[in-house]
């Protein structure tokens, strides 16, 4: 974050006024806050409902649905943009079809703001639709019934006392939602909506001005702060009000509102995981019958494995120490390492790429475009997800272990080996799981850092798709999903359900 201000006032202090307080600077700005607020109120529309019907109700069929709706997580934004467009593109796949009842050409909802909302927000709703799901299963009944006793409906019982409740996980998935929507760039390029990445990468790329990128950089930087910082301030005004069910709530009859809501989670299913699965598999399909040949390159696979694996496991081992020291020593100073940690998950990729390309260039030019300086891009990336899980798993470990290998005459980094890491493990895998899943899906950094030749899943189906070789982006985008799904449903899906049933 440092270099990155610095680059930005290479030019002085006024260049930098200029750019950053111009017109052009605040209408991205707007269109930026717009495309977040629009992108959460719908991931909003569409994770509150889902999760209250598969956690509360009689819904048939809620424990399919549930694994469902986590789904959506596994495809990543530009996969979803590419399938919008492909769809419901002014001459998509909708259109052809339309057109033998006399329609020309449909509207352009695939493109611009429309199309950025539409290629977002089905896909990353699941940050707010597992936490709200978790804490779903965690309230206590009690409180709900006591308000239905006491003459409030059912409506006026969700809006006083349950949704209160919610507010933290609300929030929290929110700000992921939010950080998600600031940082991305495949889905907002593929639909032309400019947006601050995608005019940061121009200038990087098209323009060659890096002190323009590093300008808007701050900018987006400060965005991201500001929402994280407000977050927080939220969080600490809220009154914890949650209390931890002691037995499973009952659920509640639909009666005449089941057909209504299969119909609104089927919807959610349609757009969400058949639209863009389909339209993967048409690709592959009429790519085939055409007698194309479709050829499998190793080279991407190996990369994106590669790279994922080499991130997973660095960050992994330096997940461990920062995640000891905020559980077993909550001083200022491990508070604010671990602070300085997490604002790396803060930070866009493609802020990140062009910190380390500015830094490298100047100072450590032998590492700059090599396999070391992608998976170090990766690390500051999502090493947060890492800490968090080692820190979580810590948590659940009573210290007393490890003060009884002290008293026993061990040294402190012989109780780590020998005690506290053996019963992280659980945690440090999980951690590890998630850094592969983010890392096999990120695009920008990996686009500005790749060595020479180097190609992952990411950027196969980026340039297979931007050059409408269709089936060939079919190829690696299934292998990707199915790369994806396996830690999805390892670290994400099957939690949930064991928790599920545990209260079920």
């Amino acid at each position: 974050m440092i270099y990155i201000f610095r680059r930005a006032f290479d030019g002085g202090i006024g260049s930098y006024l200029d750019l950053v307080i111009s017109a052009q600077t605040g209408g991205l700005l707007i269109r930026t806050l717009l495309l977040v607020a629009g992108v959460v109120g719908v991931s909003l529309i569409i994770a509150l409902p889902l999760a209250w019907l598969v956690a509360r109700t009689d819904l048939p069929g809620r424990r399919f649905f549930a694994v469902a709706g986590a789904l959506p997580l596994v495809f990543p934004s530009y996969i979803a943009a590419f399938s919008l467009v492909a769809v419901a593109g002014p001459r998509g796949y909708l259109q052809g079809w339309l057109q033998q009842f006399g329609v020309e050409r449909l509207p352009e909802v695939a493109y611009g703001y429309s199309g950025a909302v539409l290629a977002l927000a089905p896909f990353i709703y699941p940050y707010v639709y597992l936490l709200v799901v978790s804490m779903l299963r965690e309230l206590d009944p009690a409180l709900e019934e006591s308000a239905e006793s006491l003459g409030l409906g059912r409506w006026r019982t969700f809006f006083a006392v349950v949704l209160p409740q919610l507010r933290p996980a609300i929030l929290s998935g929110s700000l992921l939602v939010a950080l998600y929507t600031l940082s991305d760039f495949g889905a907002v390029s593929i639909v032309r909506y400019n947006t601050f990445t995608m005019s940061i990468y121009d200038a990087y790329r098209a323009m060659f001005d890096r002190a323009a990128a590093a300008a808007l950089s701050t900018v987006l930087v400060a965005v991201t702060v500001i929402f994280i910082a407000g977050e927080f301030a939220l969080l600490r005004r809220m009154r914890a009000s949650r209390v931890r069910a002691a037995r499973p709530p009952r659920r509640i009859r639909l009666n005449g509102w089941r057909i209504p809501s299969l119909i609104f989670v089927c919807g959610v299913m349609m757009l969400s995981l058949i639209l863009p699965l389909g339209t993967i598999l048409y690709w592959l399909v009429r790519g085939l019958s055409s007698g194309r040949p479709v050829n499998i390159l190793m080279q991407p696979i190996a990369g994106s494995l590669s790279s994922a694996a080499a991130a997973a496991g660095v960050a992994v081992l330096l997940a461990i120490f920062p995640a000891i020291w905020s559980v077993r020593h909550s001083g200022i100073l491990a508070r604010l390492t671990e602070r300085l940690i997490y604002g790396g998950y803060a930070l866009p990729g493609i802020v990140i790429a062009l910190a380390l390309v500015f830094f490298v260039a100047r100072n450590v030019y032998p590492l700059y475009q090599t396999f070391a300086l992608l998976v170090i891009a990766y690390v500051i990336r999502f090493l947060p997800e890492a800490v968090a899980a080692t820190r979580s798993a810590l948590l659940a470990v009573s210290p007393a272990f490890e003060e009884a290998a002290r008293s026993l005459g061990r040294s402190p980094f012989q109780v780590i080996r020998e005690v506290t890491f053996p019963m992280l493990r659980k945690g440090l895998l999980a951690g590890g799981g998630l850094v592969f899943l983010t890392s096999m899906k990120e695009l920008p950094a990996t686009l500005i850092l790749r060595p020479l030749g180097f190609e992952t899943l990411a950027t196969r189906i980026w340039t297979a798709a931007s050059e409408a070789y269709y089936s060939e982006a079919a190829i690696y985008a299934l292998l990707l999903i199915a790369f994806s799904a396996v830690p999805v449903y390892l670290l994400v899906i099957q939690p949930s359900l064991a928790e599920g049933k545990g209260r079920s």
